[in-house]
């Protein structure tokens, strides 16, 4: 890539609208504006300004627009950008983005603003990939998430571990220097306090993927049960909407249905899935099956069951076949709007069911009941709106990867040679900078930034 170039790109979405912004980047980028603006002299003015006037292909003008202007290095890329706000026709900025390739200028490739601005140190590596998140955000706790990335909470934690470690690296690499001398300059037991302490910082970060990736993708939340249970109608009371149907026949739902429901800022994917029991056709045998492969790859499961007809057998029953590992449950008793007698669910509580609540479906009882319980099941305490959070997999695998070679290092350092210590840490500083971007190669670089968008 050669960053002499001058780059533009339309940084809106692409459609009509009421405004299009077309971005300019490089050393060019003021020089090349002024040449189809007529107004003030963009080349004299002021960083962080913006000037009214139309921009003209010779005596034609194209449009009348609003032109922004970012000196570099004060800048999102730390180069010289001007963005021009003009009216949303495709056609206008069609026609202002090929007068300005005609006047010196190059397209942009997919993500290419912001990779320069990796480039020209302005972000690291997981600050650019943040970006990307903050812009695919869907929900408030993925805006939170990704804007504390952007804003480098990640980034710090890590960089302060890694410095920790090169200090640690450079005294051992300085015994090998003395090697004939037999001398010790990195303190053995100090490295193992350090390794500690790094190796239960990168433990959390990398148990809080499973979160992080569920906010940033959203919780897949399946609804399970027999047939006739109100899953269905569980689903529409939750989402205030009919969106599945519902009927008194048993094995009504054949396939899976999913929505998105957004409780206090997080996005559950909520999936509603075929009854459990023995199939009675070749169709509802496959909804069945497709019921189980739901609830293997769910974050949480919400097993209703109809309270008012339900034995003990049967519920424990299907406790025991529908409960994973990793997978948190909650236990939903409908229709308990048909409950005659207060002594059938005062039994059931008493059975002390884990995650347990009573709620009629139908008659919309016990909902926003349910919804916090949702929230609170699948996201416990573990959202405070500040914490560093993994949620990209390429940095969980750089992490694993840290983890397991500090751990060679601890297993070695009172019986391996200094080289053999020396190697086992630089692969640990190597994992690590990949993250941040302090380590890259061409290749990762194109497969991160050709996800982004045009303009971005």
């Amino acid at each position: 890539m050669n960053q002499q170039e001058t780059i533009v790109a339309l940084a809106t979405p692409s459609g009509t609208g009421a405004i299009g912004i077309i971005r300019l980047s490089g050393p060019e980028a003021i020089t090349i504006s002024n040449s189809v603006f007529k107004g003030k002299d963009l080349t004299k003015q002021p960083s962080h300004t913006i000037h009214f006037g139309s921009i003209a292909d010779g005596e034609l003008v194209l449009d009348e627009v609003l032109v922004s202007i970012f000196v570099g290095p004060k800048s999102y890329t730390r180069e010289n950008v001007v963005e021009i706000s003009c009216h949303g026709s495709a056609y206008i900025i069609e026609s202002i983005i090929k007068l300005l390739i005609k006047k010196g200028a190059r397209s942009a490739k997919a993500g290419e603003f912001t990779l320069r601005a990796f480039l020209n140190g302005q972000l690291d590596l997981s600050q650019a990939e943040a970006v990307a998140d903050l812009i695919a955000s869907n929900s408030k706790a993925s805006q939170q998430v990704a804007l504390n990335q952007l804003r480098g909470g990640f980034s710090s934690q890590l960089q302060g571990l890694r410095d920790q470690l090169v200090q640690f690296a450079s005294l051992i690499e300085l015994e090998l220097d003395f090697a004939e001398e037999d001398v010790e300059f990195a303190n053995r037991d100090q490295l193992k306090k350090l390794i500690y302490e790094i190796n239960k910082v990168i433990g959390s970060l990398i148990r809080s993927f499973e979160l992080g990736n569920a906010i940033k993708q959203g919780v897949n939340t399946v609804i399970a049960g027999r047939p006739n249970a109100g899953k269905s109608t569980l689903l529409n009371a939750l989402l205030n909407e009919e969106r599945a149907i519902v009927s008194h026949i048993p094995g009504t739902t054949r396939d899976t249905i999913e929505e998105v429901l957004n409780i206090q800022g997080v996005n559950f994917r909520l999936i509603d899935t075929a009854g459990i029991r023995e199939a009675t056709d070749a169709v509802e045998q496959i909804g069945v099956a497709r019921t189980m492969e739901k609830i293997s790859q769910s974050a949480l499961l919400i097993y209703v069951f109809d309270a008012d007809v339900i034995s003990n057998e049967e519920l424990q029953q299907d406790i025991a076949s529908l409960q994973k590992p990793g997978i948190n449950m909650l236990m939903v008793a409908n229709k308990i709007d048909l409950l005659d007698q207060t002594a059938k669910l005062t039994h059931l509580q008493a059975q002390g069911l884990p995650n347990f609540i009573t709620v009629s479906a139908k008659q919309k009882l016990h909902i926003d009941e349910l919804k916090s319980k949702i929230y609170t099941t699948a996201i416990k305490d573990q959202l405070t709106g500040d914490e560093t959070m993994v949620t990209n997999i390429r940095h969980l695998e750089a992490l694993q990867k840290t983890e397991e070679s500090l751990i060679r290092v601890l297993n070695g350092i009172d019986s391996v040679t200094s080289d053999f210590l020396s190697m086992d840490i630089k692969q640990a500083l190597y994992y690590l900078g990949e993250i941040t971007g302090v380590v890259t190669t061409d290749d990762l670089l194109e497969h991160i930034f050709s996800k982004f968008c045009i303009g971005k």
